[in-house]
């Protein structure tokens, strides 16, 4: 069993530059090739940021023996196909939201992981935060007492309509995008998937995908969540957990966890309280769970029933929204 994990980067997405950092500065992992499909991007890139190797192609970066782990940054419709390629030439995956577009593709992507014994999880940065365990423990330990309600919502604006989150056929609109989050958000803290959903959505005429989404969730025992996402409204991400005996407002759930770490809670008087959340690196967790995953065998935090739930409930309020 290796001591590190060499990790090779699929595409050359920004979403890169947050996640690389928390790699490069685990004692445990390391970044050795970078793939593109494009040689020469590929070059720049690996010089930009200082990686060994690279490749113009991803079968070149799968099948390089340098490398343990991919991780995988493309447009959600090619995750599938490269999470399955990779885990089949030997390779760990972290594949980032949203994992697939159908609850279909997720099971022939852990069938492959059970296949190959390689680890496969999504990469949901926020819910390895400090800040998510934290709260998780203070609503399990009966703060809040019995939750019934949770609204989450994120958004940010998406101008350019040439934009790869705008094509339909690569799971565009902005409940594959930031949508995920609330609805992660709600399973996580509730922990299972819900039984009914209700939805509404402003879509693009001309491309079919949704510009703002709305959904209702319900829970066993008639505990609701509200979630929504939208690509015309500027950036805002926030959440509320209702409970019998307070509630709990989390301004920043999602991510911008370096700058902002204020989670308040209201007790059965409506009097403030603050909750104390360690400084972290939005991405460290997510990193080092992947590390003893493959390194100790230790469980991942995001579980295959967790992903397939994620899936199955974007699916079935896209679904609702159309009735």
């Amino acid at each position: 069993m290796p001591k590190i994990v060499r990790w090779g980067i699929m595409s050359t997405a920004r979403i890169n530059q947050k996640v690389m950092p928390s790699i490069k500065k685990s004692e445990r992992g390391e970044i050795t090739a970078i793939g593109s499909r494009d040689l020469k991007k590929a070059k720049k890139y690996a010089r930009k940021n200082n990686i060994p190797h690279f490749y113009g192609s991803y079968e070149e970066l799968i099948n390089s023996p340098e490398i343990d782990a991919i991780y995988i940054s493309l447009p959600h419709h090619l995750h599938k196909e490269w999470a399955i390629k990779a885990q089949n030439a030997g390779k760990h995956v972290l594949c980032e939201k949203s994992f697939a577009l159908n609850v279909e593709d997720v099971d022939e992507m852990f069938a492959a992981s059970k296949a190959n014994n390689t680890v496969l999880q999504e990469a949901f940065m926020y819910l390895h935060h400090p800040q998510m365990k934290i709260i998780k423990k203070f609503i399990n330990e009966g703060n809040l007492g019995d939750v019934h309600l949770i609204r989450a919502f994120f958004s940010f604006r998406l101008d350019n309509h040439n934009d790869i989150r705008m094509v339909p056929e690569y799971g565009g609109g902005s409940i594959w995008d930031v949508g995920v989050y609330p609805i992660s958000f709600a399973q996580f803290i509730y922990g299972e998937a819900p039984e009914e959903f209700t939805a509404q959505q402003i879509s693009n005429l001309d491309s079919n995908i949704d510009l703002s989404f709305f959904g209702t969730l319900k829970f066993s025992g008639d505990r609701m969540a509200q979630v929504g996402s939208s690509f015309t409204t500027p950036y805002y991400t926030h959440a509320d957990i209702f409970g019998s005996k307070g509630h709990m407002v989390i301004p920043a759930p999602f991510n911008n966890l370096e700058r902002t770490r204020r989670v308040y809670w209201y007790d059965a008087k409506n009097k403030k309280h603050a909750l104390a959340i360690p400084k972290q690196s939005l991405y460290d967790g997510e990193i080092e769970n992947m590390h003893d995953a493959i390194l100790d065998g230790a469980p991942t935090l995001v579980t295959h029933a967790q992903t397939r739930n994620h899936i199955n409930t974007v699916r079935q309020l896209l679904e609702a929204s159309l009735k």
